[in-house]
């Protein structure tokens, strides 16, 4: 009865009132951001038996705070019975995104950076809740048939189970194209970033917005994380397609930029594309060993080269990175960065700075190389 990860329980069988709440409740114990509701999938109506079951150990009003709201609603809008709140539909949300935000390359005053966080949070849990539909994975899949080709039409509608109406109604609905949430997520993500240095520099002082009523939604973006090894067989799949290296960077940029975990990435698999000869790959997991053997490289060239540069301690600093590579983050807590630093006293005014700058500049080195093995 307490397992939060688990999210859907499939049913086909008649359950009633207290054997019915004990069962549905197997999946209601929320996860994170991710997991806000149970799912139950069931193979016989149990809807009014679900709401009986509900009103017997509540009241009348209890199943409009138990049981989530239908897909229509989700995608309309709805008013919360319990707080009065109105909640925005997907359609909306998508209509602002376009209208107020049809480059997100275009967003440099500070508001347009806060307006534009707040909207694409809510377009990030209203589509979490969504993915739960049948529905709206139904929609989002039509985004990839090519309605020119009858045969793909019907194949879809079979799949899918939908008639002409149907398949009419959603070809209403604007759907964002995926590149274009791509370029959204990576401005949510660069709007972030700016954030935390903002917070962390003298020009917080200066702003005259309050960010407070915004919240990041880091677990919605975790939980549609790309993993490294797929943005590699992705530059696979696209070099065959099209040889032209500048618009494969460009594509990759777009990826790597919306992604979490690969944003510090970036000019790692840029410089790998640029100085390999992709063509020489014969399948995809020939372009990942490759690339982890040009990682690896590039990871002891750019480590001594900020040891060098930066004056440090060689076995000291060669121990602090990789630890630092091992747990994939740096951390000043402890004598380890302090041991790497060149002779220098405490009290000597440039010393803080010059382990702040040490600090920032391994941090940034762990969160580039951070996965890819090898030695420093």
């Amino acid at each position: 009865f307490d397992a939060p990860t688990l999210n859907t329980l499939f049913v086909d069988k008649n359950l009633r009132y207290h054997g019915l709440l004990q069962a549905y409740s197997r999946t209601n114990r929320i996860y994170d951001a991710t997991k806000t509701f149970g799912n139950i999938v069931t193979f016989r109506d149990l809807e009014q038996a679900t709401i009986d079951a509900i009103t017997l150990f509540g009241d009348k009003n209890t199943k409009n705070v138990v049981l989530e709201k239908s897909y229509k609603e989700y995608m309309g809008g709805f008013t919360d019975v319990v707080t009065g709140e109105a909640r925005r539909g997907f359609v909306e949300v998508v209509t602002e995104l376009e209208q107020h935000f049809p480059n997100p390359d275009e967003i440099v005053l500070e508001k347009d950076k806060k307006d534009f966080a707040k909207l694409f949070g809510e377009y990030l849990r209203v589509e979490n809740v969504l993915q739960n539909y049948d529905e709206f994975a139904s929609l989002k899949a039509l985004q990839h048939v090519d309605m020119n080709d009858p045969a793909a039409v019907e194949a879809f509608k079979t799949e899918h189970y939908l008639s002409d109406e149907d398949l009419t109604t959603l070809q209403t609905i604007r759907v964002p194209a995926e590149r274009t949430i791509q370029d959204y997520r990576s401005t949510y993500n660069d709007i972030r970033d700016w954030l935390r240095r903002e917070k962390a520099g003298s020009e917080k002082e200066k702003s005259t917005i309050d960010w407070d009523d915004v919240v990041f939604e880091v677990d919605l973006l975790k939980s549609q994380e790309i993993n490294l090894d797929y943005i590699l067989e992705l530059i696979f799949e696209q070099n065959k397609k099209n040889k032209n290296k500048g618009e494969l960077i460009e594509e990759v940029r777009r990826l790597i930029r919306g992604s979490l975990g690969n944003r510090a990435k970036e000019s790692l698999i840029v410089d790998f594309i640029n100085q390999t000869n992709l063509d020489e790959m014969a399948d995809k997991a020939s372009i990942i060993d490759t690339f982890f053997a040009f990682a690896q490289a590039e990871q002891a060239r750019e480590a001594d080269e900020l040891i060098r540069s930066e004056g440090l301690k060689v076995e000291a600093a060669k121990r602090y990175i990789s630890a630092s590579l091992k747990r994939e983050f740096a951390s000043e807590n402890g004598t380890e960065l302090n041991s790497t630093l060149p002779k220098m006293s405490p009290l000597n005014p440039q010393y803080k700075t010059k382990k702040q700058s040490v600090f920032q500049k391994i941090a940034a080195f762990v969160e580039k190389f951070k996965g890819v093995g090898g030695q420093i």
